[in-house]
């Protein structure tokens, strides 16, 4: 008999709390609907009590969201209890997702509790959610790390307070598969009411581990996992969704188990994730990466020639990714122009494909060939982007071997036009420096690069930015034929982010 797999999405919980990929309300929605057409089981949209912020995208996405589960995170606290129920109770199949460390590491050094007092708060916090949803699922966190039988334990007791699913994280990614292996099968054979939940495990990647202990988690009996798109997460990540969807869908010689995942959405969600938060996915990631379908060696382009199977084990397609696409130029129809960006992952309504449209086509009268990057900026300038602090409406650079690098920008700075004008030791160091001077900024420029979208001499450049201020980090992106507007683009998007997540960051502190 074949076992159904759940898949339990946190890229927008977990995966979103590792520096670099804090998203805003427009984008978390976009992606929380990709999700929902990959037909992930269970998405947790986030952790309500931690922000203002993140409490209204979570009841955002609770109302918006129909086809499947959504989840909301809480400490083992009535405070937190309150905000996910709250948060998701518009929800159409709402679960709360409660959790408490476990190991003595944790209880001694943060919880300051014994043993009891843990067990305790447990049953307190599954029986009061229990008052608003009979959808509770239960937590032990650094369960890896916990002694055995207390892990027994606290899971008996939240399933007898109500707990429909226990959870056992691998939370700083310590296990290894076969340790893992016995753990989950002790927990069954002596935990009494383990029939009445469903078994789940939520693993990181910190000694690279996670897929492979995910799979031992299933092979083992646990029949939920937890996964993000691309793996993101804490630290070195959590477990990546595609490649145990990929893992259980290829190997099913060996692995007996199915999932509800569309998985010609796989590429589209890794994609928009990427594009979302700037930050691309590894060239070598399996199933997504660039050259995960890539072939140099003269001895596997051979091979794959002559029969893909040769070195190819799974076809693109299955994961969305079509080898052959359309050309987007100026005589590109809407038709294309629609259908490139649902590939992309992007399923607009019909007035954003129409003013999108406008946008590509003015584009493209200035280009011979517009590449994703170019439609996936139109998205990012257009669509996705909430109302900036800062909009850069002008720009002239003076530079050479003879004069003073110079930038005059004009900027609209909280709906007022502003202009200045500053030096540097080059043209972008001029622009950065008048821009930095403009908005009052104290940001450090940590990361600067540039790369070549296209070829020939009217290549559209890219460049990425990352900012740090007040410990907070992000990046900003811009695409532009002149590499100096892009640069300028890329600084503006970082600080319009900075403000964002400090605005987020002073909410959470407040909350």
């Amino acid at each position: 008999m074949t076992d159904k797999i759940i898949i339990f999405d946190t890229t927008l919980r977990d995966g979103e709390q590792s520096p670099g990929y804090s998203m805003n309300t427009v984008e978390k929605m976009h992606l929380a609907s990709q999700l929902e057409k990959l037909r992930v089981d269970v998405l947790e949209a986030g952790f309500p009590s931690s922000s203002e912020g993140d409490f209204e995208s979570v009841q955002m996405i609770a109302k918006k969201i129909k086809s499947i589960e959504v989840a909301a995170l809480a400490r083992a606290s009535k405070e937190d209890i309150d905000a996910a129920w709250g948060a998701i109770k518009e929800a159409a199949n709402p679960r709360i997702h409660i959790v408490i460390a476990t190991s003595d590491i944790h209880l001694q050094h943060k919880l300051k509790l014994n043993r009891d007092q843990v067990v305790a708060r447990a049953v307190e916090a599954v029986t009061y959610a229990k008052r608003f949803t009979g959808n509770i699922e239960f937590s032990a966190e650094d369960g890896s790390r916990t002694d055995r039988n207390f892990l027994c334990r606290i899971f008996e007791a939240a399933i007898s307070a109500g707990a429909t699913t226990v959870n056992l994280p691998d939370t700083v990614g310590y296990a290894i598969p076969g340790e893992f292996t016995d753990l989950i099968k002790y927990i069954k054979g002596n935990t009494p009411n383990i029939g009445k939940a469903i078994l789940s495990v939520h693993c990181h990647n910190d000694l690279g581990l996670a897929t492979a202990n995910t799979l031992a988690g299933i092979n083992a009996g646990a029949r939920q996992v937890e996964v993000t798109v691309n793996g993101i997460g804490e630290r070195a990540g959590n477990t990546s969704l595609e490649e145990v969807v990929m893992a259980l869908h290829t190997r099913r010689n060996y692995l007996s188990y199915f999932t509800e995942i569309n998985t010609k959405e796989i590429y589209p969600s890794s994609h928009l994730l990427a594009m979302i938060t700037g930050i691309p996915v590894q060239p070598n990631k399996a199933i997504v990466g660039a050259n995960a379908f890539a072939h140099e060696a003269g001895i596997h382009q051979d091979g794959v020639l002559k029969n893909k199977t040769t070195y190819e084990i799974m076809e693109p397609a299955i994961i969305g990714l079509e080898t052959n696409r359309l050309v987007m130029g100026k005589h590109s129809g809407r038709h294309a122009f629609r259908d490139r960006l649902r590939e992309l992952g992007y399923d607009l309504p019909e007035s954003d494909i129409n003013h999108l449209f406008k946008k590509f086509k003015e584009l493209a009268d200035k280009r011979k060939e517009i590449v994703d990057e170019d439609l996936e900026m139109l998205v990012a300038e257009e669509i996705l982007r909430v109302q900036d602090t800062y909009k850069l409406k002008y720009l002239n650079v003076t530079s050479g071997t003879a004069t003073v690098p110079t930038a005059t920008v004009q900027m609209e700075i909280e709906g007022k036009d502003e202009q200045k004008a500053g030096f540097g030791i080059g043209p972008i160091d001029a622009t950065f420096n008048t821009i930095a001077e403009m908005a009052g900024s104290p940001s450090k420029l940590l990361n600067f690069s540039i790369d070549s979208l296209t070829g020939g001499t009217d290549a559209q450049g890219s460049v990425t930015v990352r900012l740090e201020e007040d410990g907070v980090q992000t990046l900003g992106k811009g695409n532009d034929p002149d590499i100096i507007v892009a640069s300028a683009k890329a600084y503006i998007n970082g600080l319009n982010r900075l403000q964002h997540l400090k605005r987020n960051s002073r909410s959470k502190k407040t909350s």
